[in-house]
């Protein structure tokens, strides 16, 4: 990817992913990597007394595996800042395919690094209905264009 300076960040434009279906293994290596066996996600029986009737992925593997779809080109310019308003607004089960969707929400100055500047990128991963699973806004920091680098077309 050639380099993207904060200059070069327009409100509105979008990214989407390929898609990426979660399974079983998913789940478990994500449980033993956080150490998170609660039993939503680890306990196939006791689930059927539940509202979903299944297992459901852990929101954190949710997070990781959008932001990880979003992330296929690097900007040698930015980095991330960090990520607000994450909400998991649906359960995701095994099986489910889930495809990211990045949208250019908010470019603002960096009131601490006047070198930099705060792109906002509205994060959403759909599962293959269509429906929305998780929402975040992603904060890079991103330096401006040098006065002495000419603007790309």
């Amino acid at each position: 990817m050639k380099a993207q300076f904060f200059e070069d960040y327009v409100v509105g434009v979008q990214r989407t992913s390929t898609g990426r279906t979660i399974t079983d293994a998913d789940i478990v290596l994500h449980a033993g990597q956080t150490g998170d066996f609660y039993p939503h996600h680890m306990d196939a029986e006791w689930c059927k007394t539940q509202d979903f009737k299944q297992r459901i992925a852990h929101g954190t593997l949710v997070f990781s595996v959008a932001i990880g779809q979003t992330a296929g080109e690097i900007n040698p310019e930015a980095f991330s800042y960090g990520y607000d308003r994450v909400r998991f607004i649906r359960p995701v089960f095994i099986g489910d395919t889930l495809t990211s969707h990045c949208t250019v929400k908010d470019r603002r100055d960096d009131p601490k690094r006047p070198a930099f500047g705060v792109v906002v990128e509205l994060v959403e991963s759909l599962n293959q209905r269509g429906e929305t699973v998780l929402a975040a806004e992603h904060l890079l920091l991103v330096k401006r264009r040098p006065l002495s680098t000419p603007t790309t077309s």
